[in-house]
């Protein structure tokens, strides 16, 4: 049986503005039929902290810590908390909510698109197996985190390896289309994560501090042998293909296409009003 062709873009480092302006526009363009599905890989240049749509800049991110670490910002599309993007490999998946065989819940998409990071990680060696919260305490943490910072806890079906999240994903649906993105870690700095968000007390920043090490690991931490972006790309590419039966096809955009995305880049995600409206 001959696999659904989706489209592959491979991005490279890129700018934070860029980086969710590019998800929106595939998303838009998907939405209206002019391309396939998208699976994309990209990074970041500078370093950027991302945060949740719902965030509160000035309730819990220390501003002055991002300039003075020389980080980007950027306030993405999507859902969830704070992500220190730095050592990693970055992935998004965008698909119409009606594609064959995907479920209609969130939770269930969620579950379907991140089979894909299951396999990826298996490819590299590592056992790894989806968050499922089997306790009320870690339901409520999910309802209620402790902090702002993503990797602090893992929710449903996030990918997990000896107990500690591995990679921090989120999702959005508009226009009928799913766009779901989000971090593998290759790398963690804690030390630099943590400075980044404000916490009520001292203390509850040195509890997140020292419970993160317990709840989030990269993957050069637990590989027996040295991971790199090139082998990340290989092993979750072939990862996606497998677990959503299809094959991916290597796509370039257009100048029109560029154009667009510039534009999309110019009026939200380089634009403060949208970085620090709430």
């Amino acid at each position: 049986m001959e696999k659904t062709k989706w489209y592959f873009v491979n991005s490279g480092p890129c700018s934070p503005s860029y980086n969710m302006a590019l998800d929106e526009a595939l998303l838009d363009w998907h939405s209206e039929g002019l391309i396939p599905p998208v699976v994309r890989f990209y990074e970041w240049n500078p370093a950027t902290l991302s945060i949740g749509y719902f965030q509160s800049v000035e309730k819990e991110i220390d501003m002055e810590a991002v300039k003075r670490l020389g980080l980007g910002f950027v306030r993405r599309p999507t859902g969830g908390r704070g992500v220190l993007h730095e050592h990693e490999l970055t992935y998004s998946v965008i698909v119409t909510e009606s594609y064959p065989d995907m479920p209609a819940t969130v939770t269930e998409a969620y579950r379907v698109i991140s089979e894909g990071l299951l396999l990826g990680f298996q490819n590299l060696g590592l056992e790894a197996y989806f968050a499922v919260p089997d306790t009320e305490e870690k339901r409520q943490d999910l309802k209620k985190p402790k902090s702002g910072v993503c990797f602090d806890s893992p929710s449903w079906y996030e990918l997990v390896v000896e107990g500690k999240k591995v990679a921090g994903s989120a999702q959005t649906r508009q226009k009928g289309v799913i766009l779901q993105h989000g971090a593998i870690l290759l790398d963690l700095d804690e030390d630099k994560l943590i400075e980044t968000f404000k916490f009520s007390s001292d203390g509850l920043r040195d509890r997140v501090k020292a419970s993160l090490s317990k709840k989030a690991v990269a993957i050069n931490k637990i590989s027996q042998n040295p991971v790199s972006i090139d082998d990340c790309k290989k092993a979750f590419k072939l990862g996606f293909e497998d677990a959503l039966h299809i094959e991916l096809v290597e796509y370039t955009l257009t100048k029109e296409q560029e154009t667009y995305v510039k534009e999309l880049e110019t009026k939200r995600y380089a634009n403060d009003e949208w970085n620090f409206k709430k």
